[in-house]
């Protein structure tokens, strides 16, 4: 551990630890769309929107949050040590996935797809923030390229909640549809994957020997390469359904 790190470390141990207050913040945030802001919704609709609002709490700050403490350290690496600012960044996301979690198992206990992510998802945080506390930098990007697309992918489930009740949501949600699913497509069906094999050549050439156990860093390929193949045929379905509504929007306009 060089100077910089011990410094680091030095200060950050001297304040309280943050994940407890992440929690409670998204706990509030969550509690605070119930009660204030979805309270016009039907009670089936509130949940949801519920969970897409500490979504947009923790996507698009955890990315720029995440951006910041990778460029901060010059040192970071595949196997390179996890600095204060890559860990504070890693109990910012555990604290949003646990608030989730608890959403899912409360109000939609069936749904084993999300539980399941989401319980994948923190076994690869914990393990890289309190068991190995290396390896960081992969976790990062591989966070920031998952959270990126979260500010329109929330707004257009958002849209899509309410677009048979509101001829407004229906417009959001139709001009979102074909440009979020575009660049959704290029994040996780060709970013994600990319970068995955370069984590993956990397640990598999040993670099990181003797910092990251050989289980773990399987553990995390295997986790990540079920999320994308699951982003990507999700993505897929969406767009089956995009151009069939279109081709059968044109049949109607034909038939008139």
């Amino acid at each position: 551990m060089d100077a910089a790190a011990a410094a680091d470390d030095g200060l950050l141990g001297s304040l309280p630890p943050p994940l407890p207050m992440f929690l409670a913040m998204f706990l509030a945030v969550y509690l605070a769309g119930h009660a204030a802001v979805f309270r016009g919704w039907s009670r089936e609709a509130r949940p949801e929107a519920s969970s897409c609002l500490i979504s947009l709490a923790h996507g698009t700050p955890a990315v720029a949050l995440a951006s910041l403490a990778l460029l901060s350290d010059p040192s970071r690496g595949f196997s390179s040590r996890n600095t204060g600012a890559q860990d504070a960044v890693l109990e910012y996301s555990i604290a949003y996935f646990l608030a989730d979690l608890l959403h899912y198992v409360v109000f939609y206990p069936g749904d084993l797809l999300f539980i399941g992510h989401h319980l994948a998802t923190l076994f690869v945080f914990l393990t890289c923030r309190y068991l190995v506390r290396h390896g960081a930098f992969a976790i990062l990007v591989l966070l920031i390229l998952a959270e990126v697309t979260s500010a329109c992918q929330n707004a257009w489930t958002l849209a899509g909640a309410r677009r048979r009740d509101s001829a407004l949501a229906a417009k959001v949600f139709d001009a979102l549809s074909a440009p979020f699913y575009s660049f959704y497509s290029v994040v996780r069906g060709l970013l994600g994957p990319l970068f995955l094999y370069k984590m993956g050549a990397f640990y598999a050439s040993g670099g990181a020997e003797g910092v990251i156990p050989k289980w773990v860093w399987v553990s995390w390929l295997v986790v990540v390469s079920i999320a994308i193949g699951v982003s990507i045929l999700w993505v897929s379905n969406l767009w089956v359904e995009f151009f069939r509504e279109r081709s059968r929007g044109g049949l109607e306009k034909k038939s008139r």
